[in-house]
């Protein structure tokens, strides 16, 4: 049962969120209720849209940023951010079930991604206070500053839309996933 609103349709939304939503509607063909639940703040829909979309145009690709948000949501046990990543991780990504499976896990079956995926379930798993060995490793596979800040900054991010939906009691609308730790 949903706590916070989440707006039937983008007319139903504040004025001052109707053009982010419009947006998403064309992006995706369609407004998840996470968007339609952070709605309610303009500011935040706009601030969220904008830090995912500057995102997008960084080093990582699309399968390790997903792969990020998978270990994020399982270890916050967020079920709407699960169900969310496990379809686009496998729609959009084309990760493959085993794929999906060892994300949520915290890990990955590609060699270089593995890293990725592990030092950002430290990161979630010990609030950003992990040891000089998890950053050594990271840099080992290849992933230089930049590349480990945007790590850091994915796993804020999914952090917050974990937070959010959990709040929010956000209504599942992709094919349910349990996290682990709820079941």
């Amino acid at each position: 049962m949903p706590r916070l609103v989440t707006h039937a349709s983008i007319d139903a939304a504040p004025e001052a969120s109707r053009p982010f939503l419009s947006a998403v509607q064309k992006q995706l063909g369609s407004v998840p209720n996470l968007f339609r639940t952070v709605a309610s703040s303009p500011a935040a829909l706009e601030g969220y849209l904008s830090l995912s979309g500057a995102l997008a145009k960084g080093s990582l690709p699309a399968a390790t940023r997903e792969r990020i948000a998978l270990a994020v949501a399982e270890i916050n046990g967020c079920g709407y951010c699960l169900a969310a990543h496990s379809y686009l991780g496998a729609h959009r990504a084309r990760l493959d079930a085993a794929e999906i499976a060892a994300s949520r896990g915290g890990f990955s079956n590609d060699p270089k991604a593995d890293a990725a995926v592990r030092f950002a379930a430290q990161v979630a798993r010990q609030r950003g206070h992990v040891e000089d060995d998890a950053l050594r490793l990271v840099k080992l596979a290849g992933y230089g500053d930049a590349e480990i800040v945007e790590i850091i900054l994915h796993v804020a991010l999914n952090t917050w839309t974990n937070y959010l939906n959990e709040v929010a009691g956000t209504e599942v609308d992709f094919p349910a996933v349990t996290p682990a730790r709820a079941a």
